[in-house]
């Protein structure tokens, strides 16, 4: 439940993002900025109170939030994309992972004491 939780935070964040975007040339994207941005906050908190430790739900939600919505923007607004800003957000979201990895590891070794 945890990770689909975590998803409406992405997705809602992201989504928010990109009618930001949009809001730019019609104003009235600036009730789903409000309401995507609120929402991702509130599944957020629902992951954190679920159990998901801080560090991992908020770096997974910032790391996969940020690469879509860059892949998002490229598609939609035509937005550079460049191999260099790709290559970065590979290694932020290898670094979430590790990240992810590491507190799976902590968890384990509590558990076991």
């Amino acid at each position: 439940m945890r990770w689909v939780l975590l998803t409406g935070a992405i997705l809602t964040e992201v989504s928010a993002s990109l009618a930001l975007k949009g809001a730019i040339e019609n104003p009235w994207w600036y009730i789903l900025v409000a309401v995507g941005y609120a929402s991702s906050f509130v599944f957020l908190w629902a992951v954190l109170r679920a159990g998901m430790p801080l560090g991992v739900a908020y770096g997974i939600w910032g790391a996969l939030g940020v690469a879509l919505t860059a892949g998002f923007a490229a598609i939609l607004f035509g937005e550079p994309l460049t191999p260099v800003m790709i290559g970065g957000m590979v290694l932020v979201i290898a670094g979430v992972l590790t990240v992810e990895l590491g507190s799976q590891r902590a968890r384990t070794k509590a558990e076991d004491a």
